[in-house]
């Protein structure tokens, strides 16, 4: 553990030289993308949370054969799902009449389409045996001893929090750094317990909180963009800044041409939360799925992921005719300032401009 009054241990730890994460967000991020801002002094990232162990595998040996910088590898910490007949029948009854829009039918059943890390002994396995530099969690942590088993093979952890509660485990569980979420962040919130009240902290003010409150560095997520939003999270304590929602439009991302366009033009100044696409609640752009969910005759969806499983199944419908709209189309609230740069041109921007904003906020405080 160490402290986050030295405000460049954090960046010695995980053996970086700039204050910047890429966000690992699972199903857009690649190893070229993580590859190509570890190269730059940041920290790539990867969410291997929707793969399977030796998919895990695949994309950390790739990875490394593009850099030999740190990297962040970003697992899934949710209960695994409770399989509900009832639940899943209603919600595919529900989805049936969009499948027929595009001339396709509901799957006949739903499952689990991947494993928490909580139950996948093969995953931990790879990490002791790959050895990445970096393991994050989301949704939650694993048992202690296997944070100890991750810690003594030399990886440094990090793990999500929206509140002060969930900082706390994460501060007792010997993790190295808390990833503050805000409610502007893109993607599925981090809460532990999805059925918990939320306390949508904004990232300014929970990693505020979180730097008076703990000892552990903070990386503030949630809503930043650009230079000036990391000169404003390191002005209030963070040690770093994560983005996720900055970089999906770079051409290193995996991206489909529908999520692209719509990330890139209108759709991008208006996002929400949903849970009908996954099974938790996300924030996307609004399209045609998250306009489902907020129907008010729509019934509660099967438990996270195995939602998802029929969220991909009439997202690939859709997809198939042309129509990009139910997709998971993943961004936060600052979307809007979403820039097409390649990501080595991109972070190399984040860098001009964080180096303007300090200058800007040194010479107005003096």
């Amino acid at each position: 553990m160490i402290n986050q009054t030295d405000n460049r241990a954090l960046l010695r730890l995980l053996g970086i030289e700039k204050p910047i994460i890429q966000a690992p967000m699972a199903g857009v991020s690649t190893p070229v993308l993580a590859a190509t801002v570890s190269n730059a002094g940041g920290l790539g990232s990867l969410g291997v949370g929707a793969m399977n162990a030796e998919g895990a595998r695949k994309v950390i040996k790739e990875t490394r054969a593009l850099t030999g910088k740190p990297f962040n590898i970003n697992v899934f910490c949710h209960s695994p799902a409770a399989a509900d007949e009832t639940v899943e029948r209603q919600w595919l009854n529900w989805l049936a009449p969009q499948f027929e829009k595009f001339g396709a039918t509901p799957p006949a059943s739903l499952s689990e389409i991947y494993r928490s890390f909580l139950a996948d002994p093969a995953m931990l396995e790879v990490f002791l045996e790959e050895k990445p530099a970096v393991v994050s969690f989301h949704f939650g942590l694993p048992p202690s001893e296997v944070i100890a088993d991750l810690k003594k093979a030399g990886i440094k952890l990090l793990a999500s929090a929206t509140n002060l509660n969930e900082a706390a485990l994460v501060a007792a569980a010997n993790v190295d750094a808390i990833v503050a979420q805000g409610i502007e962040a893109g993607g599925h919130r981090g809460v532990f317990d999805p059925d918990a009240l939320d306390d949508r902290l904004g990232t300014f003010a929970l990693t505020r909180l979180l730097v008076k409150e703990f000892q552990l560095p903070v990386i503030a997520a949630g809503g930043i963009m650009d230079g000036a939003g990391i000169a404003a999270a390191l002005a209030l304590g963070a040690q770093a800044a994560q983005l996720g929602t900055a970089f999906v439009a770079c051409p290193e991302t995996s991206i489909d041409d529908g999520y692209r366009r719509a990330i890139l033009g209108e759709s991008a100044r208006h996002t929400t939360f949903t849970a009908a696409i996954s099974g938790r609640v996300a924030r996307s752009m609004v399209n045609r799925f998250t306009e489902l969910g907020s129907d008010v005759h729509s019934p509660r969806p099967p438990d996270y992921p195995v939602a998802y499983d029929a969220g991909k199944a009439l997202h690939a419908a859709a997809k198939a005719k042309g129509e990009f709209g139910y997709g998971a189309q993943w961004a936060g609230q600052a979307a809007a300032l979403t820039r097409s740069l390649p990501a080595a041109q991109l972070f190399a921007q984040l860098e001009i401009e964080l180096k303007e904003s300090v200058r800007h906020l040194q010479q107005f405080g003096s």
